[in-house]
């Protein structure tokens, strides 16, 4: 009936057999299914109106996985799973005010599509929030299995310790365990493999559950790779592998039933590969009779839904029994969808609703100057920002490549953390950029709280699938369910040599990104204050460190150095700060302009403006996004001239985006066009020190912008 890989672990305890009403459920549920895909076809001009997948021939495993979850479980379902969610409990009316984008969804409020769960029901297994689920979602998964496996070892128990969703009262206590389900085609993406990487090297509790139908959209599985993910799967050591056939629910149901205690004893990681017939279309968009040719045939040979019909004969169920399910699951279906059609849509009023979680932080608290205090260099202010967090809450946690262990950080700025907080907290990973961005949705998801890092911003952007669709979008579309809490170190900025791929600037791409939140520091004192705030904010966090301010060597970077504020000192994040005053006489005059700037910039504007002593206002903007528009508005008006100053190549970039707006919210105050400033438009930073130079803005070239700016 089922498959093992080598050694099997098959306990004696585990029940592997569906008891009476089990096999019941089954039966009408996945009629329940089967009626819901036919209604769908049959009244397309409604539900086709937005794209839509369902599970025909893939009911019997998708139900016999959802009946061995808890609710102390975690699930990470994909697109074709309506049968996975009707078996956990969900009505058919709920997923189909989903289908039709109804404002009492409750996974999104009609923002996302059919089968894109987000819940969070007592009595249910959580499902976070995941993008279309083609491979990416693998990742977030793997990230709650770290999670649940750190917070057993912090606290010795579970996040979520409950009794079973589907048992009665007197059901034991279990360990949770995460599913994440993926078709086959999914399997070939390079993130999937960062996932299985890091689930057996760290033992993590998850299923992936293959649902292997042979096509991916009109491709075929001999077009798309030489071995199914069961063979695949082989080349992960420690990764526990069956084989089941996924359109018997029986074999299904027994598979599942070894998988699952398996996790829960906490032997490792189990991949499921059940082959499945694909009867419906890939999608409402994509039609079967396109494409699938006399394959169609082929498949419905193993509909799942007689061959559980003829097993419940067998069992000594009576035909009148079986009928008399059916007949109850198609009057379900027909009565949802009359109910799910007559519901209100969203209120457009609301489309806004949600971008981000409210703030932890709001205002400026903690001592930013202690009495006594000795001035810290940026990267220390860092490493005791981190280790206060690390002391003060259990459920925190730090990695990335090469922080953990010996090294702590290419910068140090994570040093001996690991000695003193252990590797379960502060560990280095692969070379994997993917993992260590989109691990921290699953973490947030189970309750701990990731503090992550990407060695430098050129090694981010095998990242940015994960930042962008798991990350950035899942309070929106969620309707506020599951905000990610992400805190994402990036070591930023040109020092020195550095080369093209230890020297860019990425924040005009990061700010395209909406849903996350942009920080940037310019001195020690912010950056501890700044890192703390982003530690406690509910959201995603990228936070930019320049590295040429790390030790304050650079030359005229002395001020970067500062008093370290007190432990628990923190800054909202969204509020500018005046780095530099310009003198009120001249101001009154009209003598003054101001500099909007972050980062190095600050250093820049300061050193140059000794050259026109006290007519230079120097504006740190420390938040990119949320942006201080208004302290920006108001430094404008002030002095009616202003120059707009980043380390990017200046075309198409952040600061032209912002001078733009300025020019035009303050048309009336300014007395010279915004002049903008910053690196040459190239697609590198050069090796050579004259040459980065050359391409850089500094202390100079910012001088003979204020002289022309001041002239006007």
């Amino acid at each position: 009936m089922f498959t093992e890989s080598a050694p099997p672990l098959k306990p004696a305890s585990v029940t592997t057999q569906p008891d009476r009403a089990t096999w019941q459920r089954a039966y009408r549920l996945m009629h329940t299914a089967a009626e819901m895909a036919h209604l769908f076809e049959e009244k397309k001009a409604v539900t086709a109106k937005y794209v839509h997948a369902t599970a025909r021939g893939h009911e019997a495993i998708q139900l016999a996985a959802a009946f061995h979850l808890q609710a102390i479980d975690y699930a990470a379902p994909y697109y074709r799973d309506d049968a996975f969610l009707i078996g956990l409990g969900l009505e058919p009316y709920e997923l189909m005010l989903q289908l039709m984008a109804k404002r009492d969804d409750p996974f999104s409020g009609g923002r996302t599509y059919y089968s894109h769960p987000s819940l969070r029901r007592a009595g249910f297994p959580t499902i976070p929030h995941q993008s279309s689920a083609t491979g990416m979602q693998a990742i977030p998964a793997t990230g709650m299995a770290h999670g649940i496996k750190y917070l057993e070892s912090q606290r010795g128990a579970a996040p979520k310790q409950t009794t079973a969703h589907h048992a009665g009262p007197d059901a034991p206590a279990a360990l949770p365990v995460v599913v994440c389900s993926i078709g086959d085609g999914a399997m070939t993406e390079g993130e999937v493999s960062e996932a299985l990487q890091m689930a057996v090297l760290h033992e993590l509790p998850i299923i992936y559950l293959v649902q292997d139908n042979d096509w991916g959209i009109s491709a075929t599985g001999r077009e798309m790779r030489t071995m199914n993910a069961y063979e695949f799967a082989a080349g992960f050591k420690g990764l526990h592998r069956l084989q089941v056939d996924g359109a018997d629910f029986q074999a299904s149901y027994a598979g599942l039933a070894v998988a699952f205690e398996h996790v829960r004893a906490r032997r490792g990681p189990v991949l499921v590969h059940a082959k499945c017939p694909l009867m419906g279309h890939h999608t409402s968009g994509v039609r079967r009779e396109w494409y699938r040719g006399d394959n169609l045939a082929e498949h419905n040979l193993q509909d799942p839904l007689p061959r559980l019909h003829q097993q419940m004969l067998t069992l000594g169920f009576t035909e009148t029994a079986l009928a008399q399910l059916a007949a109850e699951a198609r009057a379900t279906v027909e009565a949802d969808y009359q109910r799910a059609l007559a519901a209100p849509a969203p209120d457009p009023a609301t489309f806004a609703n949600h971008e981000f979680a409210p703030p932890a932080v709001t205002q400026e608290t903690g001592e930013r100057t202690p009495a006594g205090a000795e001035k810290a260099l940026m990267v220390d202010a860092a490493l005791h920002t981190i280790d206060d967090i690390l002391r003060e809450f259990p459920e925190a946690l730090f990695y990335g490549q090469d922080v953990g262990g010996e090294l702590g950080g290419v910068f140090r700025e994570a040093a001996l953390l690991a000695k003193k907080y252990g590797d379960a907290r502060v560990f280095n990973t692969p070379i994997q950029e993917a993992y260590i961005v989109g691990s921290t949705a699953g973490m947030s998801a189970v309750g701990a709280k990731a503090i992550v890092e990407i060695q430098f911003a050129d090694y981010i952007w095998p990242g940015l699938n994960q930042l962008v669709e798991e990350l950035s979008k899942s309070c929106y579309l969620s309707n506020g369910q599951f905000p990610v809490q992400s805190l994402i170190r990036v070591p930023i900025g040109a020092y020195g040599g550095g080369g093209p791929y230890h020297s860019g600037s990425i924040e005009s791409t990061l700010l395209t990104i909406r849903g996350i939140k942009v920080v940037y520091p310019s001195n020690a004192a912010d950056m501890k204050g700044l890192m703390r705030a982003a530690f406690l904010d509910p959201n995603p966090v990228v936070m930019l460190e320049h590295k040429g301010l790390y030790w304050s060597k650079v030359p005229g970077t002395e001020d970067a150095k500062t008093v370290e504020p007190a432990a628990g000192y923190v800054i909202p994040l969204g509020k500018a700060a005046i780095a530099q005053a310009a003198d009120p006489q001249k101001l009154a005059s009209g003598e003054t302009c101001v500099v909007v700037t972050y980062g190095m910039g600050v250093y820049w504007a300061k050193t140059a403006s000794r050259q026109f002593t006290g007519q230079v206002e120097v504006l740190d903007l420390r938040t990119l996004n949320p942006l201080d528009y208004e302290a920006v508005e108001a430094a404008v008006r002030r002095h009616g001239k202003v120059l707009v100053l980043t380390e990017e190549p200046l075309m198409n970039s952040f600061a032209e985006s912002l001078a733009g707006r300025i020019q035009r919210t303050c048309f009336q105050q300014l007395d010279a066009p915004v002049f903008t400033l910053g690196a040459a438009n190239l697609p590198a930073i050069a090796l050579n020190v004259d040459l980065e130079r050359q391409m850089l803005p500094n202390a100079d070239k910012v001088a003979a912008a204020l002289d022309e700016l001041l002239g006007w």
